[in-house]
């Protein structure tokens, strides 16, 4: 794992980049992409040779790191027997890699839909939902994301939504629970929990609980900010379901497959979706997949009555056999547990104590590998860092942030006025307290913006 220099490569990569690559949520013109030469386990390197550990895990998906050799080596038997072929038809990695994730999933959700990824599996839960109740509105919450495609990103509640909201997809957002930065006034996690249920409610009422086919929420917020919910907040949400006929949709894209110290983070709360999304940690990445867990009463409906929809690559052997080896590898190598380990041992206590220390840090907040720390400019008045949405010079303290980071070989994930701390959930004691130094003296930048 030694990075060999080549600088003369890095140049080309790059150039062919600029010339023909159109980059993802961009401004094609204002972003600088680095060269990637290799990676493995937790780290990656450029062509210069400098490595950084990766505390982004790609985009929240390699969670057992890079390069894992049994799961390379999966990919390539597969590629090897069988590299491709059509959904209709019964293949082995598939129906081994749906066996394998129905055993971990809570519940009766024993129906496995593959997909490409997460985005495509919300369009696909939303769609079951809106046949299975013959209703046509979907809930969803503020501070949220769910996908790019287009009901996926109108279910989304931040401003990645803004640009392709039609106001015609059928969504109603509300506010969930978030209690350092309340909608309820709440002062404990009870009130904010029992507001915020209350909320929804109201907002069920109001919309006509007879229109409402599902409510769909991340189990623990991602990109939006790692809230953990409030302890009976999902158990309320499902009551509420059963109450008026609504179809329960969990999204665990970012928080499922070891993310919280559990197979999935439904299992932190002890509560059961109707329907469940899945993709990201599922195969650590490494190639393409996603899915939806449907269970006994939504299976039924479509026993007898074909379901519209579908996709070419729906179980691609390729990525089922991904599949299978990363799940093998998990329960092998203890990654869950390790998960939940390290992130309470080390992560936890490491990131609370810089908060004592740094004043631009003003909650921490998460659960085994899924952590944020949200920085502010004042910790009395809770003011952020940077403006909400905050872009070019406005966003200059986060960027000094990062750049800081990134100086100290940490790479980050950052988002508002938020960097996650999501590494593989087989990180290394010693990985992790060398990336909480990394915070440390990045955090350092962030403090001169503060009051």
């Amino acid at each position: 794992m030694t990075p060999q220099p080549n600088p003369q490569v890095g140049a080309a990569v790059k150039a062919a980049d600029r010339a023909h690559v159109f980059h993802s949520w961009s401004a094609q013109e204002l972003i600088d992409p680095l060269a990637v030469a290799g990676a493995e386990g937790s780290y990656f390197w450029d062509y210069d040779g400098r490595r950084y550990l990766d505390f982004t895990s790609g985009l929240v998906f390699t969670n057992i790191g890079y390069q894992h050799p049994k799961v390379v080596a999966a990919i390539q038997e597969q590629a090897a027997s069988l590299a491709t072929f059509a959904p209709a038809f019964a293949v082995e990695a598939r129906s081994e890699a749906a066996r394998l994730i129905a055993e971990r999933t809570p519940g009766d959700l024993d129906k496995i839909f593959f997909t490409n990824g997460g985005a495509d599996a919300i369009e696909h839960a939303v769609r079951m939902a809106r046949i299975h109740t013959g209703r046509p509105k979907v809930l969803s919450a503020y501070r949220s994301y769910h996908g790019g495609t287009q009901q996926a990103v109108n279910l989304t509640g931040d401003p990645r939504r803004w640009a392709s909201d039609s106001a015609s997809a059928g969504v109603v957002h509300f506010w969930a629970p978030y209690l350092y930065r309340s909608r309820f006034y709440a002062e404990t996690e009870q009130q904010e929990c029992e507001r915020a249920l209350e909320h929804l409610e109201t907002t069920i009422a109001f919309e006509g609980p007879g229109t409402i086919a599902a409510i769909v929420l991340e189990t623990v917020p991602g990109t939006a900010g790692i809230m953990v919910p409030p302890p009976g907040y999902l158990a309320g949400v499902r009551e509420l379901c059963d109450k008026y006929g609504i179809v329960f949709v969990l999204d665990e894209v970012m928080a499922g497959f070891g993310r919280t110290g559990e197979w999935f983070a439904a299992d932190l709360f002890d509560v059961t979706p109707d329907l469940m999304t899945f993709a990201k940690g599922v195969n650590s990445g490494y190639v393409p997949l996603g899915g939806v867990a449907i269970s006994g009463k939504i299976a039924e409906t479509f026993g007898k009555r074909a379901y519209p929809g579908g996709l070419t690559y729906s179980g691609h052997p390729l990525a089922c056999a991904a599949a299978v080896a990363t799940i093998n590898v998990m329960a092998e190598e203890g990654v869950v547990e390790n998960a939940a380990n390290i992130g309470a041992r080390v992560i936890e206590p490491g990131l609370r104590e810089l908060a004592e220390r740094h004043p631009s840090v003003g909650e921490v907040r998460g659960v085994g590998m899924f952590w944020a720390l949200e920085l502010v400019k004042d910790r009395e008045t809770r003011e952020p860092l940077v403006p909400y949405n905050a872009a070019g010079e406005a966003n200059a303290p986060m960027a000094a942030f990062g750049a800081a980071a990134k100086a100290n070989g940490l790479w980050p994930f950052i988002n508002m006025n938020r960097t996650h701390v999501v590494p593989p959930c087989n990180v290394t004691e010693a990985e992790a307290k060398e990336g909480l130094a990394a915070l440390d003296a990045a955090l350092s930048v962030a403090d001169e913006y503060t009051a």
